[in-house]
């Protein structure tokens, strides 16, 4: 008896992205936060122990829950191995050539024989819905039906609330961050969208966001 085909689709729980804020089937709202990491190796003893104290007392002020993610992706090495390529192609001078092309097949052998990873941490900031999630999410992105008296839909007024109601949640992660010495930027639409799909689709080793300085 053959099984019913199902789109890949159905299976991920994410509405729409809009203004770098993800819709959930449940109605419920989440940003994402990349954060930058710090090496506690290079830290003295006391600093580590501080750093940790600091981060402990980040989650012990929350009154909400967060996710931290850290995904590992293989680097994508092929674009430094275009440009060394490149500037070898360009280089006139004979040692200086030898010296590139001997670069060159020492990066290729080394990354033949070791993963080089990349890694990016995550942290998911969610606000939950008191409103039917298939309410909100269908009358607000399907729908300008149900107007008030503001010439707002009452779907849109329900979303603002609550998008309202994230970004203080996002402003408090953000500072808590800023104390334990972690930088963060809110992971906008194009993004999100970048990220999602390299999750679902792992076969692809292009390299992932980066965070700004």
């Amino acid at each position: 008896m053959a099984l019913n085909a199902k789109a890949t689709q159905e299976f991920v729980p994410i509405k729409e992205i809009r203004d770098g804020i993800i819709m959930l089937e449940d109605g419920s709202m989440q940003a994402l936060l990349l954060a930058s990491s710090i090496n506690l190796s290079l830290k003295s003893e006391e600093e580590q122990q501080g750093t940790i104290m600091q981060f402990q007392n980040f989650l012990n002020s929350l009154d909400f829950s967060i996710q931290i993610v850290i995904e590992s992706r293989k680097l994508d090495i092929r674009p430094y191995m275009l440009l060394l390529e490149n500037r070898l192609a360009a280089q006139s001078e004979p040692l200086l050539k030898i010296q590139t092309r001997e670069y060159i097949n020492f990066i290729r052998n080394f990354t033949e024989q070791v993963a080089i990873m990349s890694k990016q941490f995550i942290v998911v900031v969610p606000y939950g819905s008191q409103i039917s999630g298939g309410d909100i999410s269908k009358s607000f992105f399907n729908s300008k039906k149900a107007e008030n008296t503001s010439g707002k839909s009452d779907a849109l007024i329900a979303f603002e609330e609550k998008r309202t109601q994230l970004e203080e949640r996002i402003g408090v992660v953000q500072q808590g961050l800023t104390r334990v010495g972690v930088r963060s930027v809110q992971i906008g639409t194009e993004e999100a969208i970048e990220l999602f799909y390299k999750i679902f689709n792992p076969g692809d080793i292009s390299s992932g966001i980066k965070l700004q300085k």
